[in-house]
């Protein structure tokens, strides 16, 4: 069973993950404009824009730092209970966080969604507990 600290730092990395998800799909606007003759520059181009976009570059930070207490959360939580866990409730937060923003995220469904992906987590966890 999980303790309450592994627990909270797994939502802590749900909300990092998922919460930083629309802001670098936002801070990706404007790459298909970078236009460059060969692929080697283009690749570097794009890179470049990417690096000195702050509206990129403080989600993705926000986002490996969620990973790195991903990494050291791993070390001591059930890798059964922490990966569903984490990666479904990432996807909560991305949806909120795009609703919040103002993007279209499916509705009823998206909701139903959500109300059934929290479920089979607690589901899970519940049945791990139990063994």
């Amino acid at each position: 069973m999980a303790s309450l600290g592994e627990i909270g730092a797994l939502i802590l990395v749900a909300a990092l993950w998922g919460g930083t998800n629309p802001f670098l799909k936002r801070g990706t606007e404007g790459l298909e404009q970078v236009r460059r003759k060969s692929q080697p520059i283009q690749l570097l181009a794009e890179m470049k824009f990417l690096c000195l976009n702050y509206k990129y570059v403080v989600p993705f930070a926000l986002n490996q730092c969620g990973s790195l207490v991903y990494y050291l959360t791993l070390a001591s939580a059930d890798l059964t209970l922490a990966v569903p866990f984490c990666n479904s409730l990432a996807l909560m937060f991305t949806l909120a966080t795009g609703k919040v923003l103002g993007e279209a995220i499916g509705g009823a469904r998206a909701a139903l969604g959500m109300v059934l992906t929290a479920l089979g987590v607690a589901l899970s966890s519940r049945k791990r507990r139990g063994r």
